[in-house]
């Protein structure tokens, strides 16, 4: 008796009826080259003078053979020209400082100009607002004579305390808060949170990309910062790095210019790694409200 073996059937595909359609091509109009041409050039606007120093930086001018070398003697002559490590450290004591305190004051300001109803507020807004059209060279005389009299002439509290205060994180963080919804603070209200409790445990944790916003944007204008510091600093030991990197010009700009261009390429990176972990949620804060 043998045993009956079955082989399982192959189905073969039935061909398809009717030519394959494909997909028309898209044809270039006169806009997409427009565009294309506007991209190239605003790129090279952006990109080229950041290339230009980075090359200029690497490749400095050989004062014996009359050429340029490639290597990094200019980045070694700004470590022996300046005291780059006092310089970094006041620039970033001085930026987190003034970064944390606007990141504090404005959210303050703004939850307090959004949520809470009070007499004058919508004046008192408009005053603040209006103190952004005023220019910081009609103000620097005023505040060096305060700080003079305070005793803090020439120190870096003379460069932290009076930037603590920002109209434009205010206005922010007020736009901010009010795009979130008023019954979670009634919500508050009702388990007994007062306005200091509801302010730290409710809003201020939700308004976090709109203060990831005011930091990343305080930081990057104080690191670079060099007005106020040629104000209101006298001494070389409390100077900033945009400020001290100006004696690498030499007496009548007769310093190098590589290694002028090196001491920029250095003050740029700590910018850059600010831009690299903060693109996000400097993205997310300000993509924060477009849906609500």
């Amino acid at each position: 008796m043998t045993a009956l073996t079955t082989t399982p059937q192959t189905r073969v595909a039935a061909p398809v009826s009717g030519p394959v359609r494909r997909r028309p091509r898209r044809l270039i109009t006169p806009g997409d080259v427009g565009r294309l041409v506007g991209l190239i050039v605003a790129t090279a606007l952006t990109l080229g003078p950041v290339l230009w120093t980075l090359w200029t930086a690497l490749t400095p001018l050989d004062t014996e053979t009359g050429q340029r070398v490639f290597g990094l003697a200019a980045f070694a002559d700004v470590l022996d020209q300046v005291n780059l490590g006092l310089l970094i450290w006041n620039s970033a004591l001085v930026t987190i400082l003034v970064a944390a305190g606007q990141m504090i004051t404005a959210a303050m300001a703004g939850y307090v100009f959004a949520k809470i109803e009070f007499r004058g507020r919508r004046l008192l807004f408009g005053l603040v607002l209006a103190t952004m059209m005023v220019p910081l060279q009609v103000t620097i005389v005023p505040v060096f004579m305060l700080l003079r009299g305070m005793g803090l002439a020439d120190t870096l509290l003379a460069l932290i305390i009076p930037a603590l205060p920002t109209a434009f994180g205010t206005f922010l963080m007020r736009q901010y808060f009010l795009t979130l919804p008023t019954e979670l603070g009634e919500a508050a209200e009702i388990d007994g949170a007062g306005p200091w409790r509801t302010f730290f445990l409710v809003y201020a944790p939700l308004a976090a990309p709109g203060l990831a916003i005011v930091g990343i944007l305080a930081f990057n204008y104080h690191w670079n910062e060099f007005f106020r510091p040629l104000i209101l600093t006298i001494s070389e030991e409390n100077f900033t790095l945009p400020l001290g990197l100006v004696s690498l010009q030499g007496n009548l700009g007769t310093g190098s210019v590589a290694t002028v261009l090196a001491g920029v390429v250095i003050s740029m990176i700590p910018a850059l790694i600010v831009f690299v972990f903060g693109q996000r949620p400097l993205r997310e804060g300000l993509t924060a409200g477009s849906g609500k």
